[in-house]
């Protein structure tokens, strides 16, 4: 029977399950997204735990239905990032789960971050990465670029740039939600934004200076325009949509331009995106078509570094228990080399 690693991840999005082996392979991936309720942006943690706890069960039974192997160790995200006094309660239904079980199973329990997990996840599965690199993680509370150094079971990470107020992913659920749309708002809000022919001139641009930014503003004049999308309570469907595509380019400009300033500054080309906004499909087509322009522009300076922003399995950037599972795998196997 096959070595298993149980990685477990319980953010405030979903509550999520994975098993893999030794070599790495997944061979479970289970997640649920939590319950919000219309017109709600999000949950409260003491909700989000309540779900979790209920959660949890169901995915396990649906994991165990069918047998894999035997669990040698067990890897809960104990925590959104590896930074001190970084806490959220809703982490606490993983670990607690994962402490009972690798007690009973009488196997090492393992703690990483949400953050780890994110990126582990992505680069699992490049192998052609050097020990340092940029990482820029958007997801529904988090907008920070990283510089990593990977390690053995982990990674060294200093934050360098981001968001001084809200997330991308806040910024499109607020908006999403606002439109009447089913938080989170980011799937349905990337179709419309990849479907839709015409946009509008709403919106200004995201200002990128530096590699910290603000984005309350753009959240400000998109809230100003739904009102007058928003008359007599109808929606102007074509007005809703050119604003979603329009706030879906301003982003993928914004994080094109903080991604090749950090490269710049650091001296590292590559910029790999996880987190669910990294997921979108309008945003990894921009991103590409932005890169492309550049190499091809006559105008680019010779020995202007040349960034490469990497995307990983899309279904993978969004919120799961693949990178806790795998990293929980270094963890025990540097313990019993």
């Amino acid at each position: 029977m096959k070595d298993l690693i149980l990685g477990i991840d319980t953010s405030n999005y979903k509550t999520s399950i994975a098993l893999t082996d030794l070599e790495g392979n997944i061979l479970v991936d289970k997640r649920i997204f939590l319950n919000v309720k219309q017109g709600e942006r999000g949950l409260r943690q003491s909700h989000a735990l309540f779900q979790h706890v209920q959660n949890l069960p169901i995915l396990m039974k649906e994991a165990f239905s069918t047998q894999h192997g035997k669990i040698c160790a067990v890897c809960a995200s104990s925590r959104p990032r590896p930074i001190e006094n970084s806490y959220m309660p809703c982490f606490t239904a993983g670990t607690s789960l994962g402490k009972s079980l690798a007690s009973t199973l009488s196997v090492p329990y393992y703690e990483t971050s949400h953050q780890e997990g994110h990126i582990e996840a992505i680069i699992s599965k490049m192998s052609d990465l050097t020990d340092e690199f940029l990482v820029h993680h958007n997801s529904g509370g988090t907008c920070e670029i990283l510089k990593v150094k990977y390690l053995k079971t982990g990674y060294d990470i200093e934050i360098i740039g981001g968001s001084k107020d809200i997330s991308f992913g806040q910024l499109l659920d607020r908006v999403g939600v606002a439109l009447n749309m089913v938080f989170p708002a980011g799937a349905e809000m990337d179709n419309i934004a990849v479907t839709t022919n015409s946009t509008s001139d709403f919106l200004k641009p995201i200002t990128v200076k530096e590699p910290y930014i603000n984005l309350s503003g753009i959240e400000t004049q998109a809230q100003r325009i739904i009102e007058k999308i928003l008359k007599n309570d109808e929606i102007d469907i074509l007005m809703s949509n050119q604003l979603i595509k329009e706030l879906f380019e301003k982003i993928s400009k914004a994080i094109y331009e903080m991604g090749k300033l950090a490269s710049k500054q650091h001296g590292l080309n590559n910029v790999i995106l996880v987190g669910g906004v990294s997921s979108s499909r309008y945003i990894r087509n921009r991103i590409n078509e932005f890169s492309t322009a550049a190499l091809n522009n006559k105008n680019t300076i010779k020995n202007d570094i040349s960034t490469a922003f990497v995307f990983g399995d899309a279904d993978f950037s969004s919120d799961n228990a693949i990178g806790v599972a795998l990293l929980g795998g270094k963890m025990y196997g540097n313990k019993t080399n």
